[in-house]
């Protein structure tokens, strides 16, 4: 008798949307396998379950062993899994998407193949960081200038608010530990931000390589779109924490679970899908649906699945 066993696979509606997910998880040194609907996450200190289609991104650092069970239930659920170093610092892969329709990657691929609509979507991510200011005539070059100013004036405020001495930024992809209290804070608060910002563009069907500021890299989309949170969530979360536990070596988890906690308390995946989809012009609340047409120069989308036949010579 061959009967499969474990959970059936769950139905699209019976998953839950990107935004009203948990944010993320991070996990090192643990075996996940599968038990029903939830991932078994076994370690030194026992074993927890935890509901997969629940989470938004699933962050694995060094030592996490993974069954093919569970990453079936992973795929099945829509969640993002992003591959980190060690605290997290560094992001080696990421898998699956949410949404099966393309119709956020088509306006992303539209307008970033444009320089005049490519630039609209540059001065409106700028736009939110400056909404008193009106940026709809400035250049690419000033705008750089007027965010490096405010981004300036971020850390120094930030320092003044908290006590924390500030500098300049430096950080080290290859060595966490030789940054100051305040860089690795800043380093695991960010790389937090870009996972989350990783999983919301995945999982509506966006790419991660299209970015319409940054570019040239496969995640340049992911840097855009990370920049407009930073100010609000990131570096205030890392100089709370560099101010209570600059002497704790373990600061990168504390800055982890600060950003966690933050992330829900500001609903920031609820604002993180409506941004995306304002950004990218796409405003319909349920576009993820499992639709495949046939492309047609003249005829526009044909249904697929049907056996077409030859057209005769004078038709063609």
């Amino acid at each position: 008798m061959n009967k499969k066993m474990g959970a059936k696979k769950p139905d699209r509606y019976e998953l839950g949307r990107v935004r009203d997910r948990v944010t993320f998880l991070y996990l090192e040194h643990a075996k996940l396998n599968r038990q029903d609907s939830a991932i078994q996450v076994t370690d030194q200190r026992g074993i927890v379950y935890v509901p997969a289609a629940i989470i938004s991104v699933l962050m694995l650092g060094p030592g996490v062993d993974v069954t093919h069970r569970a990453m079936e239930l992973i795929g099945e659920s829509g969640l993002g899994v992003v591959w980190v170093g060690e605290q997290g610092v560094r992001q080696y892969a990421y898998g699956r998407s949410l949404n099966h329709s393309s119709a956020l990657l088509e306006a992303q691929a539209s307008l970033v193949s444009n320089r005049r609509s490519r630039v609209m979507v540059a001065r409106k991510m700028y736009q939110m960081r400056f909404p008193n200011d009106d940026v709809s005539k400035l250049t690419m070059q000033a705008l750089r200038g007027k965010e490096g100013a405010r981004v300036r004036h971020v850390y120094q405020e930030q320092s003044q608010r908290t006590g924390v001495a500030w500098s300049r930024r430096e950080y080290n992809p290859d060595d966490f530990d030789a940054g100051t209290p305040i860089n690795k804070a800043l380093t695991a608060a960010h790389q937090a931000l870009y996972g989350l910002s990783y999983s919301v563009i995945s999982a509506l069907g966006a790419s991660a390589g299209l970015g319409f500021v940054h570019t040239g890299h496969d995640l340049s989309f992911v840097y855009d779109f990370a920049d407009l949170y930073k100010a609000e969530f990131s570096i205030p979360v890392a100089f709370e924490i560099a101010s209570t536990y600059s002497d704790d070596p373990d600061i990168g988890s504390r800055t982890r679970l600060a950003m966690r906690d933050t992330f829900k308390d500001g609903k920031l995946l609820v604002r993180m899908v409506r941004d995306l989809k304002s950004l990218l012009g796409i405003l319909d609340e349920d576009n993820n649906v499992d639709v495949v047409n046939l492309w047609d120069d003249r005829l526009g989308l044909q249904k697929f699945g049907v056996q077409y036949q030859e057209l005769p010579e004078d038709d063609r």
